[in-house]
């Protein structure tokens, strides 16, 4: 094996850079924030805290809400993993959420969860799907380079061109090919030909 041969990553190493990719393509951190956020939530209405031989149970009559609030933050932290077309919507629920745990489950988990679920649905809320490094600049990766503008003729070069040619028998000017060939006007209304009225007819 050369010295300029990379040798394989190891599995380990592999995993890191895949999961690295996986993670920047979608509100990771604002994810793990409000799962996070919806455990002490849903787990302080049901532990019991024992203080030697007291034991203080945090229980409340609305247990079954906080129960209830917890697994949803969680659930809304799974689906900005895994659909996170769905950001908005799961960021502005978690905030929500965070908000109505406050009264229901022991002021949001002792102000723990409240705090995680806001912070990770204002991430949500804020996240936005990064800019391929091909299209950052402005021009797709493969593309041409814009093609080079057309020289611009002055208007003074294009009335010497168009006064200076004598014109043919019949009034035909040869010099605009392109056009179609009308006979003499004495009106002065046909820009065609150049006739202005001032040609005696004959």
């Amino acid at each position: 094996m050369s010295a300029e041969t990379p040798a394989d990553p190891s599995p380990f190493v592999r995993l890191r850079m895949q999961f690295r990719a996986w993670r920047g393509t979608r509100p990771f951190w604002a994810g793990l924030l409000v799962m996070i956020g919806g455990v002490p939530i849903m787990y302080f209405p049901y532990a019991n805290l024992t203080l030697g031989q007291l034991t203080i149970r945090m229980s409340t009559t609305a247990g079954a809400g906080s129960l209830i609030i917890g697994v949803l933050l969680v659930v809304l932290g799974i689906s900005l993993w895994f659909q996170k077309h769905v950001r908005t919507f799961a960021g502005t629920a978690a905030i929500l959420l965070g908000l109505v745990s406050l009264p229901v489950s022991n002021f949001g988990g002792f102000i723990v969860g409240f705090v995680l679920a806001l912070v990770g649905g204002a991430l949500a809320i804020a996240w936005a799907p990064g800019v391929p490094e091909s299209t950052k600049y402005g021009v797709p990766e493969g593309d041409a380079a814009p093609a080079a503008a057309a020289p611009v003729i002055p208007a003074s070069a294009e009335a010497t061109d168009a006064t200076g040619a004598a014109p043919e028998p019949g009034g035909l000017n040869m010099s605009k090919s392109n056009e179609p060939y009308e006979p003499n006007d004495l009106s002065g209304t046909s820009p065609v030909n150049g006739a202005n009225g001032r040609h005696s007819a004959g």
